[in-house]
């Protein structure tokens, strides 16, 4: 059978979440305390490949790697011709156009030719100005970039913040938005045409991970004659499951899949409804 190889950031805020979804998947690392460059899975067919974030896009790109976990920033910025396959619900960001708290631009009207823009992300930037119309000069930077406007080497920034606090405290407005991103799985085109059935193994593995994250499982008794009471107030998913449970006073047990956020009220009226021994079980997938 066909191997494949996952590319996952070897370092940085996604690293952990990408290998805890691998691992809640069922692709958990063999060696995982002893990390190397290639690790082998529980899938014998299946092997993890460590490598900067920033890297990952072409290396899914190039076919080095046949799926990858990186952020639809460095995606973009990449200009890298892959498929997003599924957006893995976590390292929510965006890509903003920033300047000093005291500067005179509020707004992208208030930007001219001559300024300078300092960033990591020069070729989104780029497209951002055309889009605008304007032709500022690009100050690319690996680091540090908050500081740009302070030390006179650009007038703005573009940068990534998730909740604006880090630019707050370095006196820094945000002008616009250029991008929202997330963290996506990836795969190699020519890789999901002739390793489709792995690739395609994982991704649902995967998805079922996400779709479990905010259900709940909930089991409870009920009798008999309180069923109907309990099935106005019990939502779910597909459809209540019933079953009959062997005791003295004709009862039956009740299970169902919910929405996380529902759990705390319904318990109270499952219960005031005449449901007893309610069970509230995390779920690990949904396929």
């Amino acid at each position: 059978m066909m191997k494949i190889k996952i590319a996952v950031p070897s370092k940085g805020r996604i690293s952990e979440p990408s290998i805890n979804i691998l691992e809640k998947a069922g692709l958990g690392l063999i060696d995982k305390n002893n990390r190397k460059l290639i690790s082998k899975t529980f899938n014998e067919n299946i092997e993890v490949m460590f490598a900067r974030a920033s890297d990952i896009p072409e290396f899914v790109n190039d076919g080095v790697a046949d799926i990858g976990i990186t952020g639809v920033d460095l995606i973009k910025e990449s200009e890298s011709e892959v498929i997003e396959l599924i957006d893995l619900r976590f390292g929510q960001t965006k890509l903003v156009l920033a300047a000093p708290e005291e500067s005179d631009i509020n707004t992208v009207k208030d930007i001219t030719n001559e300024m300078k823009v300092a960033t990591e992300f020069p070729v989104l930037t780029e497209k951002y100005l055309q889009e605008k119309g304007l032709n500022l000069k690009i100050v690319k930077l690996s680091g540090s970039t908050e500081a740009a406007p302070f030390i006179g080497i650009a007038d703005m920034i573009t940068d990534l913040t998730s909740t604006g606090t880090t630019l707050k405290m370095n006196h820094l407005k945000i002008i616009d938005t250029i991008l929202d991103s997330s963290i996506k799985l990836i795969a190699n085109p020519n890789s999901l045409e002739e390793k489709k059935e792995l690739i395609e193994a994982v991704s649902t593995s995967i998805k079922g991970v996400l779709d479990a994250s905010r259900k709940k499982l909930i089991m409870m008794n009920v009798d008999s004659e309180d069923l109907d009471k309990i099935k106005k107030v019990m939502p779910s998913m597909g459809g209540l499951t019933i079953s009959e449970v062997l005791s003295d006073k004709k009862t039956v047990a009740v299970q169902a899949v919910i929405d996380e956020k529902k759990v705390f009220e319904l318990v109270n009226d499952l219960r005031n409804a005449g449901a007893r021994d309610i069970l509230v079980v995390p779920i690990e997938r949904i396929i």
